[in-house]
């Protein structure tokens, strides 16, 4: 059972750092949220962090973290920092005793995301991650497909995820998602975590998985070509590769079964295939513009409603941080 907060309406959301992501895709989900608001924002450049909550409409703002964690008026955090500030953070929100929501990944290693799990887990405080496709409607409907056995027994999931590198790669300026530090495996941590991390809700946890991983185009020192190959409890087997120096965009998922396949994208916002006896459907499921709504809608019906257990926590994005270290050979 999740701690209960106190005046339990509205909870008065509290957001460490104000960067791109919460621009559209977050942010204003949490205004739109019935029972939910956006208290207070923090970020180091003060005149960016006033522009914000003008732009925002958002009533405080904070040049320190800790005084918006430890604010009275603040009941829960979301951290859209980079991930290497998440576990720094994450302490501090859990020693105040309240819910958090971590951008994905919730850390750069799968050993800072168990000890976040843990703190707020031995203290019965809600955790949240942001792998927002698990709420998704266009996701639900691949899941219900599996579910119904659509394509009958599902037998193996392959990923093929590719880029060019951009005008920031080319120019060598820094960029703290190709930082090793920050993101060992570059790109992939960004983007092919959002997509394991779904393979994983659509078909449970993984159990065995191992990849190879270097650097191709030496523009950075993060790694820029991954391939991996796993199996779910289930027996499911997979299979990924993702390059970011591959002369255009691609992103094909295919599910497939005993009797017919699923095919979508993870990130383009195009049509879900299903083939079955010869047959071939086209379901378009257009995302909203603020992409983290049902996520943030999901996290409402946890804390406010009570009888829902949300699919994206802290315990399901740390099996996800195993799977991509497992992947960079991190993990033993």
């Amino acid at each position: 059972m999740s701690k209960k907060i106190k005046n339990a309406t509205p909870i008065r959301w509290g957001m460490i750092g104000c960067g791109g992501v919460t621009e559209v895709k977050s942010a204003p989900a949490y205004k739109l949220v019935d029972g939910f608001e956006i208290t207070a924002v923090t970020r180091r450049n003060l005149e960016k962090l006033k522009d914000y909550t003008k732009r925002h409409h958002i009533e405080k703002y904070y040049s320190n973290a800790d005084d918006l964690i430890n604010d009275k008026d603040i009941d829960a955090v979301y951290i859209a920092t980079p991930p290497d500030s998440h576990l720094y953070y994450a302490l501090k929100v859990s020693k105040a005793g309240k819910p958090c929501c971590i951008e994905k990944p919730l850390a750069p290693s799968y050993q800072e995301s168990k000890t976040i799990y843990n703190v707020f887990n031995e203290k019965n405080i809600p955790l949240f991650a942001a792998y927002y496709r698990r709420s998704l409607p266009r996701f639900e409907q691949v899941k219900k497909w599996l579910e119904n056995k659509d394509i009958g027994e599902v037998r193996h999931i392959n990923w093929l995820l590719t880029k060019a590198p951009n005008d920031l790669d080319l120019s060598g300026t820094y960029n703290w998602r190709t930082d090793p530090a920050i993101a060992p495996g570059g790109y992939f941590d960004d983007l092919a975590s959002h997509g394991l991390d779904l393979f994983i809700y659509l078909l449970g946890n993984i159990k065995e998985v191992s990849g190879i991983s270097t650097n191709q185009q030496g523009l950075y020192k993060a790694k820029d070509a991954i391939t991996a190959c796993w199996i779910h409890d289930n027996g499911v087997t997979g299979s990924g590769t993702w390059n970011f120096g591959f002369n255009e965009r691609e992103d094909r998922v295919e599910i497939l079964g005993s009797k017919g396949k699923i095919e979508f994208p993870v990130f383009k916002d195009e049509s879900l295939i299903i083939t079955r006896d010869n047959h071939q459907e086209n379901i378009f499921i257009k995302n909203p513009l603020n992409i983290q709504l049902y996520h943030v809608e999901n996290m409402k019906k946890q804390l406010i409603d009570r009888n829902y257990s949300h699919p994206s926590t802290g315990k399901t994005a740390m099996h996800t941080s195993w799977v991509m270290d497992k992947i960079l050979g991190k993990e033993k």
